[in-house]
């Protein structure tokens, strides 16, 4: 199907959503008790995205804002309340209808939130070709709808333009546990249910990562529907336009404290448990940022760490039996590649098998916000339990 003709239909369907009232695409979950205290109930209607994204949490008074595929205002508004009359919040949206009713109760919303003028601007525009200057962005949140975009790639590289160096992006979109079939790509019906178009997770998070986006990591995830065995799931990432060092920094030595044993970031940099790396004054500041950070001892002479140490960690299996209860869990944290104390290698986003004692170890702490864990049986399973061998023969 053309790009141009995938891009008309999903318009069409959601002006139809709009003006019918019918309830689209991912599952919400959105405090409306909160929202309608200053939201109109003409934007509460039309919301169509996987809840208040979890980015708005991070929102300081003054940032700007911008929430790509806007529809009604409703993200846009609950961002403008957090970024206070100071801020500024940009909606960019394809279908007329939905801006026509965002913009009428743009200043609807500023009165009721107090502002003496609304500080939220709506455009017409595409993912793929924002109408957004270069660095202007601290913030970009988007609900369910770069999904529906044909070429993801290029909406990815134009987060990247208009972000701010040092700015954030936090997005929920649907994704597939593989590549969804051709079938499906061309089922019109499908797009607008945010299934046709859907990347698995490896491609999902590669593409950002290509874009230039670093520390991009799992906020939440929520299964969604099974289609002919494809898994498609909601997840909410979070990641950094990182600006490069511009002076010296005192850290020169990076050891990982674990849980996993070794693993991979998104630059190629191998960090092995316990053993210091001597790093760069860029690859300090990727370590920085708070999902990686937690796993790191970061200092100016190389520090060696042993299992004796407290600040070493590791979740070793429980000695036992196992069971093969259909499970598979993808990595989503930020880093490429991972290797538990099982040695299970786990790549970004590639579904594993794994038995019951591993997703007990991927469901501890340390393990469990870096990690989807989906379950592709489709009836009980009835295995009996059997037992790993030391050389991981089992799992």
């Amino acid at each position: 199907m053309p790009t141009n003709e995938i891009t008309q239909k999903v318009s069409e369907r959601y002006a139809q959503a709009a003006n019918s009232g019918e309830q689209m695409c991912c599952p919400t979950s959105y405090d409306m008790g909160h929202l309608k205290t200053f939201i109109p109930d003409e934007v509460l209607k039309i919301s169509y995205g996987c809840g208040t994204p979890a980015g708005l949490k991070t929102v300081r008074a003054g940032e700007t804002v911008l929430d790509i595929g806007s529809g009604g205002g409703i993200d846009c508004f609950e961002a403008s309340r957090l970024v206070g009359p100071t801020g500024r919040v940009i909606g960019i949206d394809m279908t007329d209808t939905m801006l026509e009713i965002a913009r009428k109760n743009a200043s609807v919303v500023a009165a009721n939130l107090g502002y003496s003028n609304s500080n939220v601007e709506f455009r017409k525009g595409l993912a793929d070709a924002m109408p957004v200057e270069d660095g202007t962005i601290d913030l970009i949140i988007s609900n369910c709808v770069i999904n529906l975009a044909p070429d993801k790639r290029k909406v990815f590289r134009e987060m990247y333009r208009v972000t701010k160096p040092g700015g954030r992006f936090t997005i929920s979109d649907i994704v597939s546990d593989q590549t969804v079939p051709q079938y499906l790509v061309h089922d019109t019906q499908k797009w607008g249910d945010c299934l046709s178009g859907a990347l698995t997770l490896t491609a999902y998070m590669t593409g950002m990562t290509e874009a230039g986006f670093l520390g991009i990591h799992l906020v939440k995830f929520s299964p969604w529907r099974v289609i002919d065995g494809i898994h498609f799931f909601s997840v909410t990432l979070t990641g950094y336009k990182l600006p490069p060092a511009t002076t010296a920094s005192s850290v020169r030595y990076a050891t990982l404290r674990g849980p996993f044993s070794r693993f991979v970031d998104e630059r190629g940099m191998t960090y092995h448990r316990g053993i210091p790396q001597s790093i760069t004054p860029d690859e300090a500041r990727l370590l920085s940022v708070p999902s990686l950070s937690e796993h790191f001892l970061l200092t100016t002479e190389p520090v060696t760490l042993d299992n004796r140490d407290p600040r070493w960690s590791a979740v070793l299996p429980a000695d036992a039996p196992c069971t093969w209860q259909g499970h598979y869990a993808l990595l989503a944290g930020p880093f490429v590649e991972a290797v538990d104390d099982d040695h299970h290698v786990y790549r970004r986003g590639e579904p594993l098998e794994v038995c019951s004692k591993t997703v007990a170890v991927l469901e501890t702490n340390g393990y469990q916000p870096h990690f989807v864990i989906l379950n592709r049986a489709g009836e009980p399973v009835g295995g009996e339990a059997v037992t790993c061998s030391p050389d991981g023969g089992c799992c």
